[in-house]
């Protein structure tokens, strides 16, 4: 398979990734801001456990405790807190060390509902299959390098998220957090944190004329399909 041919497989894969993480994972599971079917929660949970490693109970932890604690002592990712460069640089690491807590995951997720990827001798393991998926389309050598250069780039959108977005930008609400338009092209709207911290169960993140969501179509057409239940969206936009 050629090189063109290897990049675009691999960031369209990435980026799946990054709308099954801001639909499913962010504005489904943590907020419920809207109910998807059982089959679309199947098919987010088993990408992502693949092509991320992501164990959804403890993303919803960890993002429902960085909400009680926005920007201060408690907040698992916050670069008030931690600075910057070390959040952009090093927010995975953060990440696993709260995600590894026992006590975050049970006290801010009594209402999650395991599935089947959920078991203990599958969770841990998943991600070598989306490994085996990569090697097995490109070869082991591209396979490899693929698939670890679509993790760190699904990683650093996610960092820029918990760090940029909490410093630099502009506020449409009176929050800490920021919206930086560049960044909720590249993460399906979540760069749009300012608003998004102003009202974290809306299923839309877009709030004033001229902001985008990129996942608030996708989530439409679900709906259409009767595949989603959008459950809030903001009551008013921004000025």
């Amino acid at each position: 398979m050629s090189l063109f041919w290897i990049c675009v497989i691999t960031l369209a894969i990435m980026k799946i990734s990054v709308f099954m993480t801001t639909i499913y994972l962010h504005r489904s599971l943590t907020h419920r801001g809207l109910e998807l079917s059982s089959l679309v929660r199947f098919i987010c949970h088993l990408h992502l456990a693949l092509f991320t490693g992501i164990q959804p109970r403890q993303w919803v932890a960890v993002h429902r405790k960085h909400h009680q604690f926005s920007d201060g002592e408690g907040d698992p990712h916050s670069p008030l807190v931690y600075g910057l460069w070390t959040v952009l640089l090093g927010n995975a690491l953060l990440y696993r060390k709260e995600a590894a807590n026992p006590a975050t995951v049970c006290k801010y997720t009594p209402d999650y509902r395991e599935d089947i990827l959920d078991k203990a001798h599958i969770k841990d393991w998943t991600a070598l299959g989306g490994l085996a998926i990569f090697m097995l389309m490109f070869g082991w050598l591209a396979g490899l390098i693929a698939f670890l250069a679509q993790g760190a780039i699904y990683i650093l959108l996610n960092s820029s998220i918990n760090s940029i977005c909490h410093v630099i930008g502009y506020r449409n609400f009176d929050n800490q957090a920021t919206n930086v338009t560049l960044i909720a092209m590249l993460t399906g709207g979540e760069g749009y944190h300012n608003n998004h911290h102003e009202y974290p169960t809306s299923a839309r993140f877009a709030m004033r004329p001229g902001e985008l969501d990129p996942a608030w179509p996708v989530i439409v057409a679900l709906e259409k399909l009767g595949l989603a239940k959008v459950n809030r969206i903001p009551i008013a936009k921004a000025a």
